[in-house]
């Protein structure tokens, strides 16, 4: 009889920023390797999120073992709520992670989630999969990359991932360990590919650290400053800076005042006594003492900081000496909802930083150097690039090329390509459904016809 093989199936996040979900199936068994989200583009009227397609884990849901998350982001967690509404497995992250997905899933009313806690170096078996977590360093606290083991051979899985030694609120990420599996034999690297364009290194989150300090430092009157509701060690900077020159920090947006709660009880964000201020107190305290802290940084017509901008906030409103800080990079298709924020905020007469004019982020991924180094280190048999735009895993291809590994061994692949892999072969073998999902309101099945038919509607508008 023939030996089962491992089979590889992106369900998301290939050719494409944003809602990564893998599979991994050996015989009878599956996992599932984050579940995230994609925010719309502008042409998706409408539309609240884009997740991935589950209808093969759905058909297969006897067969799914465990999920297991990354990190704490959006694009690594945003479709679980959906996920777990059809699928009832347990879900293991490190204590961070698992802390932003409880806030995720009790928004969503999910309430009997078996969620568990590795810690970084641990390790789990569930079926017949060995997944240890190692640390690395990302834009977020307690981020993980994955080292797999099955009958096939041993999986490394890198996670979102850059190269940073001298990080805000974590440790480097572990290259010892990567060495020492590289050393016992690796069949299949899968690695990410977000900055593959970029030559060089990825600068450390100490330049951010720097420039808000000195923002703050500089500012005549409130400084507000928007980021990622999940981007925790941004967080803790601007406590920092704000700690440093005496001003109290007040959080604006619901996203933001969970998170910063739920890290704050967990131990992740550390704040002196005092330092942060109820949103109420704001109109007591001198100008030249505000810090806020916002959600926005991506334009987002709901969020804290657009609506400030677009002046209907109830608490917030922007004033003449204003200093803000767009402390994110556009995703790919927001960049002309967060242009015309900015537009916005420099009409009410604010002074406006943003990626363009001063190094306010950086980004969490590692650049050409660094993907490099970790190829090298891992030594794997097979190369499988993952999260990117489709140029993005075929220049991370190349830099695997450019190593000395061999073509028919590197494997560029789309969402739904399915990649079977023993210990001396690897080939694609089918597809799968593989595709977005359109998730407006509370439905998430809207179509392509009705997306159409909405086009339609706001350029020709309507009779009744």
């Amino acid at each position: 009889m023939n030996r089962p093989k491992l089979k590889v199936i992106p369900l998301g996040g290939l050719g494409e920023i944003g809602k990564n979900m893998m599979a991994l199936e050996w015989d009878r068994d599956i996992i599932v390797i984050d579940a995230g989200l994609m925010f719309p583009e502008e042409e998706m009227l409408g539309i609240d999120l884009v997740i991935p397609d589950m209808s093969y884990l759905v058909e297969n849901k006897d067969r799914v073992r465990g999920i297991f998350i990354t990190h704490g982001h959006e694009d690594h967690t945003g479709s679980l709520p959906y996920l777990l509404q059809q699928i009832n497995a347990p879900v293991y992250s490190t204590r961070l992670t698992e802390g932003l997905i409880r806030v995720k899933l009790k928004e969503n009313r999910i309430l009997n989630a078996k969620l568990n806690i590795i810690p970084q170096g641990g390790d789990v078996t569930v079926g017949r999969f060995r997944v240890e977590f190692f640390g690395v360093c990302h834009s977020i606290p307690d981020a993980v990359g994955m080292i797999i083991t099955c009958p096939s051979g041993v999986i490394v899985h890198t996670g979102d991932f850059k190269l940073d030694y001298t990080p805000v609120c974590d440790k480097p990420t572990d290259l010892s360990r990567l060495a020492q599996v590289g050393s016992k034999g690796v069949l299949l690297l899968m690695s990410d590919s977000t900055y593959a364009e970029l030559p060089g290194y990825t600068p450390s989150e100490q330049v951010v650290s720097e420039n808000i300090d000195r923002i703050v430092g500089n500012a005549k009157g409130r400084v507000i400053v928007t980021t990622f509701a999940s981007l925790i060690s941004r967080i803790q900077q601007v406590f920092d800076a704000a700690a440093n020159h005496n001003r109290r920090v007040f959080v604006v947006g619901r996203s933001m005042t969970d998170n910063v709660k739920m890290a704050l009880e967990l131990g992740y964000l550390r704040a002196p006594n005092n330092l942060i201020g109820r949103i109420e107190d704001i109109r007591l305290t001198p100008p030249d003492k505000v810090v806020l802290v916002t959600t926005g940084s991506q334009g987002e017509p709901t969020s804290a900081l657009v609506r400030m901008a677009n002046k209907d906030h109830k608490q917030v409103h922007i004033q003449k000496g204003d200093t803000i800080v767009l402390s994110a990079t556009p995703i790919p298709g927001n960049e002309g909802l967060v242009n015309k924020t900015v537009d916005n905020l420099f009409k009410q007469g604010a002074t406006v930083f943003y990626d363009k004019l001063a190094k306010v982020h950086v980004h969490g991924h590692g650049s050409q150097e660094e993907l490099k180094l970790i190829i090298n280190l891992v030594k794997p048999k097979y190369f499988m690039p993952i999260h990117g735009e489709y140029r993005h895993l075929s220049l991370h291809g190349k830099l695997a090329e450019s190593l000395g590994m061999a073509k028919d061994h590197i494997f560029v692949m789309e969402d739904g390509d399915v990649l079977e892999v023993g210990p001396n072969t690897a080939r694609i073998s089918g597809k799968v459904n593989a595709g977005p999902v359109y998730v407006d309101g509370l439905s998430s099945d809207v179509g392509g016809v009705v997306l159409r038919n909405r086009r339609m509607l706001s350029q020709d508008g309507m009779v009744v």
